[in-house]
């Protein structure tokens, strides 16, 4: 949060590249906004400030745009997949709204409606090719775009090529793919440039001679291992080849062993794979899309009984980590991502993990396992087993009606929620919308605010009174807890300050409160005032 220093500083800086000051009294429009956090991103980052006048000297105005910023925050997320956090600040009862905007990740460009904005002067304008080329250059090369000297057109499997020709074509009916000549649809791809064929060409498209000639680490190895044990893998097999045709067939060799989990609730019977096909085949794509083909090792596809590793050679793309993986794109070889994304195999070039997300949650197994990736590899694991077959049959009930809309975010604070975990800030911008969608139910006020799954949840379950409990009980659990407490405090006693570390999720004012209850309950006292007050055990007295 901003403190009144840091506000006085910063309306006193100059409009630059990373500052803009819009006066926006009576409101501001959402597609300008969204605009011009493109144009801060791709300038470094920044702030944008609305309700302060932008000729100095500054005069603080106020601003009746965008009244719920969380709304805001969600509707920059759903245009741009970006987090960017809208602060509300009151400075002398004015209302006035900060956007802070992150800067771009080195490599890439934020764009908006097909144009990469920046700024010129008061203006917004798209970036020109070449100013695209610097951005996309300091990251080193795109390996995948590079020229393969050597390579021919013979070099690539015409079984590719087609697949290649009907995938675009079902992606894009419009366009008229399945007439174009070898040729120029190759150069349309971009994996034919100035008459040479691109790495990605082999990659992608390329026959077993030639990758194994011009290539030999573009490979995915395939093994199944029926337990723990070293030794050879029950079912191995090395696909050094163009990798289109090959994703389906990595999934044919793992849905040979995909058994179905039985689940059984009252009179209604169903059957979950193990292994999600959707999960299963983003992650092999995001494998072959950001590995490092500098690097000599193969992606490596190894499946258990109740669960499957993916490990690609090279950490993840720069700027991507276990924080921003879910939001930031960054592909580490962009020309193979482009043309993925023409097949309609990828949503957009260079993400993929937040599917992956979406369906671990939706299906109730755990997160994507990225705890054993390092500099040099990355290594997910995507578990099979499904922790909790009542909730994933509440989330087939819902996604009845409401799935469709849910962001990835959604899932996640869903999934936090049913795990009675704590929903972190950059999330909890969700959980008004999940609220008003009857999904969750708040429970208490201010710092001690929590979440629940609503009270349909247990009703579908057949648990109406867990959910009272749940409700109900908090208070009277709380005020055990401090009874608790003061007792082991005996003969000393406890000061506020102690019993509010016993109830750290609740505020002073809330804590108090319940001690006023438990004193007049007649179950505890207190000696002293102000910071001098200790709690004790009420002295039992005799009856008369």
């Amino acid at each position: 949060m901003t403190t009144p220093r840091e506000f006085r500083d910063l309306i006193e800086k100059p409009e630059s590249r990373h500052v803009e000051f819009k006066t926006a009294a009576g409101g501001f429009q959402f597609e300008d906004l969204v605009k011009y956090c493109v144009a801060i991103a791709n300038e470094g980052g920044g702030v944008i400030v609305l309700g302060v006048t932008d000729q100095r000297p500054r005069q603080v105005v106020g601003t009746r745009a965008f009244a719920e910023p969380g709304r805001t925050e969600a509707g920059l997320f759903e245009q741009l997949g970006q987090r960017i956090a809208v602060e509300e600040y009151h400075d002398d009862g004015k209302r006035v709204l900060l956007v802070h905007v992150p800067s771009r990740l080195p490599g890439s460009a934020w764009q908006y409606k097909g144009s990469f904005w920046m700024r010129a002067g008061d203006a917004l304008v798209p970036m020109s090719d070449e100013q695209l080329r610097r951005i996309h250059a300091e990251t080193g090369p795109d390996f995948s775009a590079g020229i393969c000297a050597a390579a021919r057109l013979s070099d690539l499997d015409p079984e590719a090529i087609d697949l290649l020709r009907r995938l675009w074509q079902r992606k894009a009916p419009e366009q008229e793919i399945l007439s174009r000549p070898v040729e120029r649809l190759l150069a349309d791809a971009e994996l034919l440039v100035g008459g040479g064929l691109t790495f990605a060409a082999l990659i992608l498209l390329g026959s077993r001679e030639a990758v194994g000639r011009h290539l030999g680490q573009a490979e995915v190895v395939f093994e199944y291992r029926a337990n723990e044990q070293a030794g050879p893998a029950a079912d191995r097999r090395e696909f050094r080849r163009g990798f289109l045709p090959v994703l389906d067939e990595i999934w044919e060799a793992v849905r040979l062993r995909n058994d179905l989990q039985h689940f059984q609730q009252g009179l209604f019977v169903w059957d979950v794979p193990t292994f999600d096909e959707r999960a299963v085949r983003e992650a092999v794509l995001n494998a072959v899309s950001h590995r490092d083909y500098r690097h000599g090792g193969s992606v490596f596809v190894r499946q258990f009984p109740r669960r499957i590793e993916i490990v690609s050679p090279g950490g993840f793309p720069a700027g991507i980590n276990l924080d921003n993986l879910l939001w930031e794109q960054n592909p580490r070889n962009r020309r193979i991502a482009e043309v993925l994304a023409r097949c309609g195999l990828v949503e957009r070039a260079g993400q993929g993990f937040d599917l992956m997300y979406r369906e671990c949650i939706r299906q109730s197994k755990p997160l994507p396992d990225f705890s054993r990736t390092s500099e040099h590899s990355v290594w997910v694991t995507l578990h099979g087993e499904i922790q909790d077959p009542e909730f994933l049959r509440f989330l087939e009930e819902i996604g009845r009606e409401r799935q469709a809309s849910f962001t990835t975010e959604d899932f996640l604070v869903i999934d936090l929620v049913h795990r009675e975990q704590p929903v972190p800030a950059h999330l909890a911008q969700r959980l008004p919308v999940l609220r008003e969608q009857g999904v969750i139910e708040r429970v208490g006020r201010g710092r001690g605010t929590r979440h629940l799954l609503s009270r349909r949840f247990y009703r579908f379950l057949g648990k109406g009174g867990a959910y009272t409990r749940r409700r109900g009980l908090d208070r009277e659990t709380n005020k055990a807890l401090l009874v608790r407490h003061i007792e082991d405090s005996a003969p000393a006693g406890a000061s506020l300050g102690e019993l509010q570390e016993v109830l750290p999720e609740l505020s002073r004012d809330q804590v108090q409160t319940l001690l006023r209850e438990l004193k007049m309950d007649g179950r505890v006292e207190v000696q002293g005032a102000t910071k001098a007050a200790r709690w004790h055990a009420a002295t039992k007295r005799n009856s008369t």
